[in-house]
């Protein structure tokens, strides 16, 4: 699958994957900062979310092979990968289906255990939208009101509306909410097993509950030499509530 993404600078390529509901513009004043520091960015949307396609079939392994078409079409050599949360369980897919591609792989708040599923409430809260009844961003937000009370959360998921239909004043999201419904179980699966020696560096947000002390066995048995770095005072969502902690983490690990 041809997905759609953002470029910027030049140098050694460090592709960008964002997580559940997110799409590549969520990274741009971060892809912006890499680039300024030698590197050539990628922020790709992945499959049923911003401007790629979207498709019926969503799970990790597709998400790992539309990741390998996109390095191979741009012939991109020794890749960084850095990957957060949805992100982060493609790397680390890719990593163990396709070893020795990338030079090191960086996992922002996940870890390869599966998880019981946990977005019921937001899935819940996007199909309550309905546009063809709505015509503004501030109803959508109202019925949002209903079901979630994390302000971030709600303003997040808003970024993703969009006309569909401007003449006839028609909004949609830009995710294939469908397709994230139906099979949103896929993406709490774990990682399957093997080991890779790439160098890896996982992130961690302090108040963030992703990643327990038992997971940290998991990482080792994934990849035997990886490093672990803790965002003090940060939640899930570390690279917007943190930035510059998260951007100078990242380079103390790609420079």
């Amino acid at each position: 699958m041809k997905l759609a993404y953002r470029e910027f600078g030049q140098g050694q390529p460090l592709i960008i994957l964002h997580g559940l509901f997110g799409q590549s513009d969520n990274w741009n004043t971060l892809a912006k900062g890499f680039s300024e520091k030698g590197f050539h960015v990628f922020t790709l949307d992945q499959r049923n979310h911003g401007l790629s396609p979207h498709s019926d079939v969503w799970d990790y392994n597709a998400m790992a092979d539309d990741l390998k078409e996109f390095i191979d079409d741009h012939q991109l050599k020794d890749p960084i990968l850095l990957g957060h949360s949805m992100g982060g369980k493609t790397v680390m897919f890719f990593e163990m289906k396709y070893t020795a591609i990338a030079s090191k792989i960086i996992i922002a708040d996940i870890s390869p255990r599966a998880y019981v599923p946990h977005h019921s409430d937001v899935v819940e809260a996007l199909n309550a939208v309905d546009f063809t009844a709505i015509k503004t961003r501030k109803e959508a937000e109202a019925i949002l009101n209903n079901y979630l009370s994390d302000f971030g959360t709600k303003q997040f998921l808003l970024k993703n509306i969009y006309w569909r239909d401007a003449e006839n004043n028609v909004m949609d999201w830009r995710f294939n909410l469908k397709v994230i419904t139906k099979n949103s179980e896929n993406i709490c699966v774990g990682v399957p097993t093997g080991t890779s020696e790439v160098e890896a560096l996982v992130i961690k947000g302090e108040k963030s509950n992703y990643i327990a002390e038992s997971d940290l066995n998991h990482f080792k048995d994934h990849f035997p030499t990886y490093k672990l770095d803790t965002i003090l005072d940060s939640g899930h969502w570390m690279h917007a509530e943190k930035p510059k902690e998260f951007f100078e983490s990242v380079m103390n690990f790609i420079q």
